[in-house]
């Protein structure tokens, strides 16, 4: 069974705000270096290779993925 996760990939390349709703609502952040950072929660693995795989249609290059479990005590 899979777990919520909140998560953090980094991309090459910026992004428009309003592709936040294809990403399934996860918060979209461009840095100065010319990067972005697409986070937030995700209700399992499985919504994860969907974001994933929509990353993979635009033709985003991953730099980095690191996802966690929260906190059961907060």
């Amino acid at each position: 069974m899979s777990k919520a996760m909140h998560c953090r990939i980094q991309v090459k390349g910026h992004l428009s705000g309003q592709w936040t709703d294809w990403f399934e609502g996860l918060k979209i952040e461009n840095m100065p270096g010319g990067g972005a950072v697409i986070s937030g929660p995700l209700p399992d693995q499985a919504a994860l290779y969907g974001v994933l795989n929509r990353m993979r249609d635009l033709g985003l290059e991953l730099i980095a993925l690191h996802c966690i479990e929260p906190d059961p005590d907060e």
